[in-house]
């Protein structure tokens, strides 16, 4: 009875006895605006909504004063979001399960747990927020990318789909092609920049709570965690400090095939929406500044001629010259629309122009940023690049030898013995004329000569045998 009472009591307290929410640290830190939208990006929804729940200021602070809280939105640790249906589909059986007993389309199936992600989200008002939405790495179909560009009450001005599941190209390119055509109406599409010829950035290793074990073995599990955060954190400041992929990183940048009719659907996108790629310059090309300005290889040399083509590769100057025939591509000088998207997305701005900016002062050579790189296919670079030292001659300076005159080129027999004094004695004897051969360049076959042991000839019993 006295409990009771002392309880009943505690509750009818006057509201200014009880501690005041409004003093709460974390509330005063976040209600400054520039400390709130630096925050913000990096914490999940889950947890945003989680703090949002808290108390009644923390919900005023976030849901409504804050316009800039779902500004970015990443849905790829989302659980919900994503397609669980084992490892191995035996046959499609579970597609034809679900679609006897549901009577539901192949796009209802794929892309499900994302278009019920988006009615909670839509419920909440939280989508006509979002402007850069991420679903690297989930079961995203082109039906769903389709509904994103048209839907009038999105406001998605980026999008990563980068590394996705169950994605028709085919379509995709149909819906980006019409949506960017003449004849569009005015202000659309609100989508700006797509990313989905790269990788999926790597994710987060978070720290695991620690599980009830014997000494000896959570020892060795925490050295583990420990030795794990610091491997990432070495790799994030290597990668830090090599800088910008195309600008700073050179060589290939984009490793997954690149399915046909990309080229095509990044010209009719041009000056529309942006993509982590762009078309090639080399001179084979239609687009290139320096088509039609060269003098034709020689029969066998050249590959068959397109008119256009994605760009995988970030090349420098040339070994010889320094340049290139179409020049560079600059970040300040060259048009916007030339200029690919960048990763990692960006979490404090959702406009192309912080997405296409490279990283200041990083990957800078001898005082100087290197803000610039020459965007070339495999084929305009095939025989020319040496996948070793990233070096490559132009179509100014060197000309690919065609097959016939490689078939009669003088062919040097070099022992095993003094092999490399022969070598470099037979090149001395007349000018190369090949600079690239299976991918190297004459000085790195050097290397991996000499790195190679010389082979056993079969029948000649060795000291040891």
């Amino acid at each position: 009875m006295a409990s009771g009472a002392v309880l009943q009591h505690a509750r009818d307290l006057p509201s200014s006895d009880t501690p005041d929410e409004t003093a709460h640290p974390l509330l005063d830190l976040l209600s400054n605006t520039l400390v709130v939208h630096q925050v913000v990006p990096y914490l999940p929804i889950s947890s945003i909504l989680n703090l949002a729940a808290a108390s009644p200021s923390f919900r005023e602070l976030l849901l409504r004063r804050t316009p800039g809280t779902f500004r970015h939105l990443d849905l790829t640790h989302i659980r919900a979001a994503k397609l669980d249906i084992g490892g191995v589909d035996h046959g499609g059986e579970i597609w034809r399960n679900v679609q006897a007993d549901e009577n539901v389309t192949e796009d209802d199936f794929y892309s499900g747990p994302l278009r019920s992600v988006f009615q909670r989200l839509r419920r909440r008002d939280i989508l006509e927020h979002v402007q850069t939405l991420v679903l690297d790495g989930l079961s995203v179909t082109a039906e769903f990318c389709n509904d994103i560009l048209v839907d009038p009450s999105l406001r998605v001005r980026i999008l990563s789909i980068r590394d996705v599941k169950n994605l028709n190209e085919r379509k995709l390119m149909q819906s980006l092609r019409y949506a960017c055509r003449s004849t569009r109406p005015e202000g659309t599409p609100r989508l700006r920049g797509l990313y989905v010829f790269g990788a999926r950035d790597a994710p987060e290793v978070t720290a695991s709570p620690p599980a009830r074990r014997n000494s000896a073995s959570q020892v060795v599990a925490n050295i583990s965690m420990g030795w794990n955060h610091k491997s990432q954190h070495s790799l994030k400041e290597s990668i830090r400090g090599e800088g910008d992929d195309w600008y700073h990183r050179k060589g290939r940048i984009i490793s997954k095939h690149i399915a046909e009719g990309w080229a095509e659907t990044l010209l009719d996108c041009r000056e529309v929406i942006h993509f982590d790629s762009v078309l090639c310059t080399g001179p084979r090309h239609q687009n290139s500044p320096a088509f039609g300005k060269l003098p034709p290889a020689p029969n066998g040399a050249a590959h068959s001629s397109e008119q256009w083509g994605i760009a995988t590769f970030a090349l420098g100057g040339c070994a010889s010259c320094g340049s290139a025939p179409e020049g560079f591509t600059t970040h300040g000088d060259s048009p916007a629309k030339d200029l690919p998207l960048l990763a990692p997305v960006p979490l404090h701005s959702s406009t192309i122009k912080a997405a296409t900016c490279p990283m200041p002062g990083a990957g800078s050579e001898a005082g100087g940023e290197t803000r610039k790189f020459v965007p070339r296919c495999l084929e305009c670079i095939r025989e020319r690049y040496c996948f070793s030292c990233d070096q490559w001659w132009c179509e100014s300076c060197y000309q690919v030898p065609s097959r016939h005159e490689l078939a009669i080129q003088h062919v040097h027999v070099v022992g095993q013995t003094n092999g490399m004094a022969a070598h470099e004695m037979a090149a001395l004897e007349q000018p190369p004329t090949v600079k690239v051969r299976m991918g190297y360049c004459l000085t790195c076959n050097l290397i991996s000569a000499e790195r190679i042991p010389p082979r056993r000839r079969p029948g000649f019993p060795t000291l040891n045998g």
